[in-house]
Order: structure tokens, then C-alpha cells, then sequence
């Protein structure tokens, strides 16, 4: 398990998962599933593992949160990089990395809180949280006006921030001032895209990106690496006709839920038992909706085995 200080090396080494975490149905993990599910990503070489809001990681107490890492920390390989979320509230997280303390994680990112919060305080937060750790935090950015461009540069200049990651959508992901200015004020070396596979040819192109999360990685690690690869090899063509493959799940989960909809997907392509979702979310019940993406799943999941024959 990695454990050495983040570099933008560690950011590009792999596509960044950003996977679900199965439970049992009284809620409590599963390390059987989630370990299935580890090592479906590794067979597809995705061995940096994010949990976050996929994972529901919003309403892990510090205490749970802990249990939780006791679990998922056996599970992992020598190569992978597993990275713990915090918050998303201020005294929540401030608990969280001391629990985080005791442990050899070198980061863990800091969920976005969307409200009461306000930019200056976003940024004096997260300088306050990195201090309360001891290592840098990789900062969320999902909404236009959650932090000053200059404070969060100025974050990563001093150390509090190692990484960060870009999540605002846009119509067109080529026409995104913010993130030009982002790119601007602190280098692409540090930024990843943080959208999953849609808009990731665009961030790579148009703005020098070179790191990406995924959440649909999850179903087909190997078409999702695939991307990745001819990203970094140039062949953008390459990098088109495999994500189209991903486009029908990116749908599904716009049009419904990404988390919900991803988690039942892990389930629908026999990856692995994803059970409840935890506090506060509610797995799908729909069953025309259930119907609609179980053929999504099967298809991308067949697309990523033969991939896996070819290698």
C-alpha cells in the first residue's frame, strides 16, 4: 500500500476508481465483496482507489470511519494507493484526521460541503485541516464559487493541498474559464479530472490535465485504462472509441443517480453484492430502471473481459 508523499506521478499512474464500498445488509462493510471488487480493478490495472461519494463516505463518522479502514486496508495489494475522504463538515473532518493520524495514508481528500460555507472559509478550513493532519489534503472542487482560483494555488504553493480535484460540469468541456485559470494560477501537474469519462479527453487536451477519476472504471477497469494509456500516448482516437463504450452507463447515471446507479451496476454485472448504499441513500428499487441498466452493465462488463483476452 502506498504510503510515500503524493506526486504527480502517483496522480497519472493509474485511472484514480472511484468505487462503491459493498455492505452487508445490516450495513456494516463487506470485506468479501469489496475485495472482489479490488481485485476486479487491479485485473484491469486500476490500482489507485478513491473513496468518496461513491462510496458514501459523506456520513462515515470518525469512529466508523476507522472501522471502515481497518477493513479495506488487508485488502489491498503492495502496489495500490488507497485514499480515505473527511468531511464533509468542518468539526466532522477535524475528527476524522486524527483518526487518520494513527495511519499511514499520505492523504485523504476533503469532501465539499455546499452549505453554510463561503470561499474564504472553504480555504481557511481545508489550511486548518492539512495543519490538523500533518500531510496535505487533495481538495473537491464541484461547484463554480466554492473556493478562490488564488487561495486554492496558494494552498497547494505552501503544502496544505497535494492535489485537486475538478468536478465542475460543463455544457462544453473545452470552454471552461475556471479551469483555465485553475491550470493558470498552479500547473496542470496537480489537477485531475474529476468527471469521469465524458469529459476527459477535453481536460487532457484543452487544459494539460493528466490524471482522472472514475467511478464506471469500476465495471470495466480495462477499457477505462485503456483511455488512459492512449491518452498519455497521444492516440486520442483510441481514446474516443473506448469511451463511447462507456457513455450508455455515464447516461444511466446522469439520468438517475451517479452513486445509486453505479452501485447497482457493480452488483448487475456479477462484479460483487453491493448491498445498502449506507445512511441517508437509498438503493434502487425501480425495477423497469433496474431492467433498463442490468443490459448496460452485462454489455460493458463482456467489452471489458474481452479486453482483458487481448492483453
Amino acid at each position: 500500500m502506498k504510503t510515500t508523499p503524493v506526486t504527480s506521478a502517483d496522480l497519472r499512474a493509474s485511472v484514480i476508481a472511484v468505487p462503491p464500498m459493498p455492505r452487508h445488509g445490516d450495513g456494516r462493510i463487506n470485506p468479501e465483496a469489496n475485495g472482489r471488487l479490488l481485485a476486479h480493478l487491479r485485473a484491469g490495472r486500476v490500482t489507485t482507489f478513491m473513496y468518496g461519494g461513491n462510496a458514501n463516505f459523506y456520513n462515515l463518522g470518525a469512529a466508523e470511519l476507522g472501522r471502515v479502514l481497518e477493513t479495506l486496508a488487508p485488502l489491498l495489494a503492495p502496489g495500490d494507493w488507497l485514499i480515505p475522504s473527511v468531511g464533509a463538515d468542518f468539526g466532522k473532518a477535524a475528527e476524522q484526521v486524527a483518526v487518520l493520524r494513527e495511519r499511514d495514508f499520505p492523504t485523504a481528500m476533503v469532501l465539499p460541503l455546499r452549505f453554510p460555507a463561503s470561499p474564504a472559509g472553504v480555504a481557511s478550513g481545508l489550511g486548518k485541516l492539512a495543519s490538523r493532519y500533518g500531510k496535505p489534503v487533495i481538495a473537491y472542487v464541484k461547484d463554480e464559487g466554492y473556493i478562490d482560483n488564488a487561495d486554492l494555488a496558494a494552498l497547494v504553493r505552501e503544502g496544505s493541498v497535494c492535489a485537486v480535484k475538478y468536478a465542475i460540469v460543463r455544457r462544453d468541456t473545452r470552454d471552461d474559464a475556471v479551469l483555465a485559470d485553475l491550470v493558470q494560477r498552479m500547473g496542470p501537474d496537480l489537477l485531475i479530472s474529476g468527471i469521469g469519462e465524458r469529459p476527459v479527453i477535453d481536460h487532457f487536451r484543452a487544459f494539460g490535465l493528466r490524471a482522472f477519476t472514475s467511478g464506471s472504471t469500476c465495471v470495466a477497469p480495462a477499457l477505462s485504462n485503456a483511455i488512459r494509456e492512449a491518452l498519455h500516448a497521444g492516440d486520442d482516437a483510441a481514446a474516443a472509441a473506448a469511451r463511447e463504450l462507456f457513455i450508455p452507463l455515464e447516461d444511466a447515471r446522469d439520468a438517475y443517480s451517479p452513486i445509486r446507479i453505479l452501485h447497482a451496476a457493480v452488483q448487475l454485472a456479477g462484479i460483487a453484492e453491493t448491498g445498502p448504499i449506507g445512511e441517508f441513500l437509498s438503493v434502487i428499487g425501480d425495477e423497469k430502471v433496474l431492467g433498463r441498466l442490468k443490459p448496460i452493465a452485462l454489455d460493458l462488463m463482456a467489452r471489458n473481459e474481452a479486453a482483458l483476452r487481448r492483453a
